[in-house]
């Protein structure tokens, strides 16, 4: 089959990958005239992403650019000394296999990774898809395609064009999140230096590759700011509003904002779905399921519902309607709980009050000062906690000829 997907950050080079291996023709087109490296945040990959990842052949290519963060140094007003939160325990209790790379390296690996074998078509992107499978481009020739795949984040332009207005089927958590890239000497090698206050945090890190610092700044409103999400200055603004009065580090960073060489602000939006294809079309990653980007494992399920999409249509031998119902069968329920997981880390990342806050703080240092068995124990206490991101199983999928 010939299979057209739209994105070319994370979930549409993974399901090119695994397409081509199962003897389709791919082609990804992408909005951006290369390969994107635009800064960005770290992403976690948990259990299954890596065994996917293994299973490609890049799990030392991940590892050699992965990062590592051993310490938080947690400031809050009013508190002189920071709390010190060993991250190491913490992840070390909360899954078996994880790690932390930032997204552009991710990217990139992915992408080199197939592009000897896909067809990459940048600065273009799609403006209708037929039922029958024909598609238009802003820029390149009208095309012929058995099945298109949106995996073009949040945004989706193929969402849009298969389903209809992006209004339809987000649901805002009530937070922002935005990230921007500032000197590297503003940053220690391993160490994270957050400061958290009632309904708003920030925090920066750096790592021994990386030629700059990144600062990640989460905050929460009452209700949806007015901006256009490709407008930086006025996003600027509003990030500088809502730290305004902050202490500490933070009006360093937001000093950098106006001459950071990358800078990313959007909405922490879950995409809600009865179902994720119509006709030809499907979606993967945060085009059809996002939990919220930074808080519900939005890359790690990017990766996995890519592989289970070519799974099933390896097990389909191409019948698109029998493998997109299995696709969606075999991830809803996991999809659901990541959201539900997602909701639950914004209130406590965000906290609405000073209790809340201190907790969050304090209760954090606390668990990584007992030994690390009883830190391990007290995480698998919580089923819905982020542990459920190590339990999905990876299966192995049996192509089946037409």
């Amino acid at each position: 089959m010939r299979v057209l997907i739209s994105g070319a950050s994370i979930a549409g080079p993974v399901l090119a990958y695994w397409l081509t291996r199962y003897g389709h023709e791919v082609t990804v087109v992408e909005r951006a005239p290369q390969p994107r490296k635009t800064g960005g945040h770290s992403v976690d990959l948990w259990r299954p992403a890596l065994d996917i990842v293994e299973r490609m052949g890049l799990l030392s290519a991940v590892r050699q650019r992965s990062i590592t963060t051993e310490r938080t140094l947690a400031y809050r007003p009013g508190v002189r000394r920071p709390a010190s939160i060993d991250n190491t325990k913490i992840f070390t209790a909360v899954s078996d296999r994880h790690l932390e790379i930032m997204r552009d390296d991710l990217s990139e690996i992915f992408y080199d990774a197939t592009r000897d074998t896909t067809e990459y078509v940048f600065a273009d992107s799609l403006t209708s898809i037929s039922e029958s499978g024909d598609v238009t481009f802003e820029h390149g020739r009208p095309r012929r395609f058995d099945l298109v795949i949106g995996a073009d984040g949040l945004h989706s332009t193929v969402r849009r064009l298969a389903f209809g207005p992006e209004s339809r089927f987000t649901d805002w958590v009530g937070a922002y999140l935005a990230v921007a890239s500032v000197p590297r000497d503003l940053a220690r090698n391993g160490v994270i230096i957050a400061h958290f206050d009632v309904g708003r945090t920030a925090m920066m890190y750096t790592a021994p590759h990386l030629q700059d610092a990144r600062v990640l700044f989460l905050f929460r409103t009452e209700r949806p700011l007015d901006y256009h999400h490709r407008d930086a200055d006025r996003q600027k603004t509003l990030l500088r509003e809502h730290f305004a009065g902050h202490d500490g580090h933070v009006p360093r960073w937001l000093a950098e904002l106006d001459q950071t060489p990358s800078f990313y602000f959007d909405s922490i939006t879950q995409v809600r779905l009865d179902t994720w294809s119509r006709g030809r079309v499907a979606l993967v990653g945060d085009a059809g399921l996002s939990p919220g980007p930074a808080i519900g494992a939005s890359t790690s399920l990017a990766v996995l519902s890519a592989y289970v999409l070519a799974g099933q249509l390896a097990e389909a031998a191409g019948d698109h309607i029998r493998a997109y119902a299995a696709y969606q069968s075999e991830l809803e329920e996991f999809v659901q709980r990541s959201r539900a997981f997602a909701r639950g880390m914004a209130k406590t990342l965000l906290p609405s009050h000073r209790l809340g806050l201190s907790l969050l703080v304090n209760g954090t240092e606390l668990a990584t000062r007992l030994p690390s068995g009883m830190t391990r124990w007290l995480a698998t206490l919580n089923s819905g906690g982020v542990r459920l991101f190590d339990t999905f199983p990876v299966r192995d999928y049996q192509p089946r000829t037409p």
